[in-house]
């Protein structure tokens, strides 16, 4: 690996949900930089016209947020070339059977439903991060 901090985007309209992955992430990767926004059209905003050097190595996009969900988003970022090596993972609440099905046909690599016990959270997160670019 060349040394270079990990970026890791997350969307999450949860301010609390926020805190607590990014917590358990940089647990895993204390050197990773993450970097956030609070709804669908803010990731889709932030992605599109993201420079290629400071591209994420994982986006973890929340299920449901205002806007545009995660399947909205991911299926509006399918078409950009920059972003199509990039491991996608959904986080949500949710783990009704047609959510996960969208979101996995519409490119995420993994869908989590959000874990309510610090050791569940802490697997997740080195899951996520086991999956992102170096």
């Amino acid at each position: 690996m060349d040394g270079k901090a990990k970026i890791i985007f997350l969307a999450d309209d949860d301010p609390e949900d926020q805190e607590i992955l990014k917590d358990a992430i940089l647990k895993q990767d204390p050197a990773a930089n993450i970097y956030s926004v609070m709804n669908g059209q803010q990731a889709i905003d932030y992605l599109v016209n993201c420079p290629d050097n400071c591209l994420p190595s994982l986006l973890i996009l929340d299920y449901k947020m205002p806007i545009f969900n995660a399947v909205e988003v991911l299926e509006k970022i399918a078409s950009v070339p920059q972003l199509q090596d990039i491991p996608k993972v959904v986080w949500s609440t949710s783990n009704q059977a047609d959510h996960v099905r969208h979101c996995l046909d519409n490119g995420a690599d993994l869908y989590f439903v959000k874990p309510t016990k610090t050791e569940d959270l802490n697997n997740m997160a080195r899951k996520m991060l086991s999956i992102s670019k170096d």
